[in-house]
């Protein structure tokens, strides 16, 4: 089993994020870019039951390969730590790849179109940012979820197939439930 050695990371809010977390779980998430409409899809589901989440004592930290300033846009009102990560140092440390497939795969088709069509509508009545033509560290990110114990022991992973392929919040908090009770 993989452990991952204790260190402070700097959220895009300043605040210092301790991983692992010496008092919850950790549910480390890789997304792709600064205004992801795929990434923002599955994130509007974390905030919705983010009280759910950290009730399980799940903390949530999630790490896109943006520089901060552009996270920085896509950020304000989010429950949880944001960390840019646009060196991927961490991408590459915990295997996380970039893949044609993340959109090339039939599976992701169906949400690629809702995605359009909900940022869309959001950029137009100017209550969201449209994602950057270019986005740093490119479009073809995979998603991976991390569950950390308290030891800094990776207690779960999963590696995405395609960039919709990420833990729901029901499996987050299935995962952290099997997860070894501290004493």
């Amino acid at each position: 089993m993989r452990v991952v050695d204790a260190r402070e990371l700097s959220a895009v809010s300043g605040r210092p994020v301790a991983i692992p977390d010496p008092e919850r779980l950790v549910h480390l998430q890789f997304r792709r870019f600064a205004g992801c409409p795929v990434c923002n899809l599955h994130l509007r589901s974390i905030v919705r039951r983010h009280d759910e989440i950290e009730a399980a004592g799940v903390r949530e930290v999630v790490v896109f390969h943006s520089p901060a300033e552009e996270l920085a846009e896509h950020t304000p009102g989010l429950p949880f730590p944001v960390i840019a990560d646009p060196g991927k140092l961490l991408y590459v440390e915990f295997g996380v790849e970039s893949a044609a497939r993340s959109l090339l795969d039939p599976r992701v088709w169906g949400t690629l179109l809702r995605v359009v069509a909900v940022t869309t509508w959001g950029v137009l009545r100017g209550r969201e940012r449209a994602p950057a033509a270019k986005p740093h560290g490119g479009r073809l990110g995979l998603p991976a979820d991390f569950l950390i114990g308290r030891d800094g022991r990776v207690l779960a992973a999963k590696y995405g197939e395609h960039a919709y392929d990420q833990w729901s919040v029901d499996e987050i908090l299935d995962v952290a439930s099997h997860a070894p009770k501290p004493v």
